[in-house]
């Protein structure tokens, strides 16, 4: 097998597959959306201290910057630790920058507003896709957290394809309607809580489908 085949990480239950911390795989994973809402909600603050800052605009132009750099050195990390790339938050990457590149660049938050909408929706297809090949690609995320059946990878990703979605039309609600503080906060604190509140929601799913005794290490 050649290094290009690893590059990504390997799907889940391959032998020998390098394991990250799980609680540093979330860090790294949610470390840079609370990147984005510090620096939205302490946008003046930051150009007060760093006043070359003041050059990217408002505060949303400031925390999609510093979003687009948490974002990329949050990936490095994670390659200078497993020598591989997570897949999912590897595609959120590439849209962060491409769709933070466009706001900053037309000086339109439009872009990173949207943003969430099509990676949600592009997840959604892609896991609902993959299992149409026989693919349950969820399980490229939560192997380290979790040892299930090839059905139970199955049904959580059958899940989580459709709570993408879910998702997805939540966001287009929150930013065409509301004010762009209100659509930050939502990302923070409606979004993780709604995924938090549907990950324990599958509880019942992880138990019975469980290679090894349910939380025990």
């Amino acid at each position: 097998m050649t290094d290009q085949q690893h590059i990504f990480e390997e799907a889940p239950n391959t032998p020998g597959h390098k394991a990250l911390n799980p609680l540093l795989k979330l860090a790294l994973e949610l470390g840079p959306l609370a990147v984005f809402f510090f620096a939205n909600s302490r946008g003046e603050a930051l150009v007060d201290h760093f006043p070359a800052l003041a050059a990217l605009g408002g505060p949303i132009f400031i925390a999609t910057a510093l979003f687009m750099a948490a974002t990329v050195i949050a990936l490095a990390l994670s390659w200078a630790l497993t020598k591989t790339l997570p897949v999912m938050p590897l595609v959120t990457g590439v849209f962060v920058v491409v769709f933070g590149g466009l706001t900053l660049w037309l000086q339109n938050d439009t872009f990173i507003k949207m943003k969430p909408t099509i990676v949600n929706a592009l997840f959604g297809v892609i896991l609902l896709g993959g299992l149409m090949v026989g693919k349950p690609l969820l399980g490229y995320v939560f192997d380290q957290a979790f040892k299930l059946t090839d059905e139970g990878w199955r049904k959580l990703t059958l899940r989580w394809g459709l709570f993408f979605f879910v998702l997805a039309g939540l966001n287009e609600v929150v930013w065409r309607l509301f004010s762009t503080d209100t659509w930050v906060a939502f990302k923070v604190w409606g979004t993780m809580p709604l995924t938090i509140i549907f990950m324990m929601a599958q509880l019942p799913l992880l138990k019975r489908h469980s290679l090894e005794p349910f939380g025990e290490d």
